[in-house]
């Protein structure tokens, strides 16, 4: 449990540095409703974790992977294919990065979320949580780490839930500062934003790629 643990600690700190999502909740925290939208971006960003992860991990189980795994490679393949796949989404984001002449571009809906209710907040949590590329890619590698290292029903549950705390840190760290401090959680606040909106590309770049060649190193390892 501790190697399932471990394996899957990168990974979840790769969905929780995805700058949208805290862009997203940092703009809600300081529109006219705070507390409700913020609230409500949380709790779809979390129910989206947990469901997409677990997902995978069924999935994976049910097509066999896992079992093959020992005898035909098949997961290791897996792995090396979303390990190549991750570094792809790297090269991507890299050139999409904006040059010291052109102002950061975020998403046009963006501009928008100041003016969400509860459930636009909690949809757009949810959305962003399961259908986002990046963190799609995530989940599967953390479903096939889960079902590859689990051996019950309650180890699944643990990692599932540990996976979906540490992925889920980032967004909920703000909303419960706000909530606790919110004269002296908002110029922090302020701040981040604009840091995040400047460096978002160019992070998520890096980031990918790391975890791309850690994973392409597992999936080698497992043709062996």
């Amino acid at each position: 449990m501790n190697a399932v643990i471990a394996d899957l600690l990168p990974l979840a700190v790769g969905v929780a540095v995805s700058p949208i999502p805290i862009i997203a909740v940092i703009l809600m925290l300081l529109s006219t409703h705070p507390g409700p939208t913020s609230g409500g971006f949380a709790l779809g960003w979390i129910v989206g974790i947990a469901l997409t992860s677990t997902a995978m991990a069924l999935m994976y189980n049910a097509a066999g992977a896992a079992a093959d795994e020992g005898s035909s490679g098949g997961g290791g393949w897996f792995r090396l294919i979303l390990g190549l796949l991750l570094i792809a989404l790297a090269v991507r984001k890299w050139r999409a990065r904006p040059t010291d002449a052109d102002a950061p571009q975020l998403p046009h809906w963006m501009s928008a979320v100041t003016q969400f209710g509860v459930a636009k907040a909690t949809g757009l949590g949810l959305v962003l949580s399961s259908v986002n590329p990046k963190n799609l890619l995530m989940a599967v590698a953390a479903g096939t780490v889960i079902a590859d290292g689990v051996g019950g029903a309650d180890e699944f549950t643990v990692a599932v839930a540990v996976y979906t705390v540490i992925a889920a840190s980032t967004v909920l760290i703000p909303v419960i500062g706000y909530a606790v401090a919110a004269a002296r959680v908002r110029p922090w606040l302020d701040a981040l934003r604009g840091w995040l909106e400047a460096n978002n590309a160019a992070m998520m770049a890096v980031l990918l790629l790391v975890l791309g060649v850690m994973i392409l190193g597992k999936g080698i390892a497992g043709l062996g």
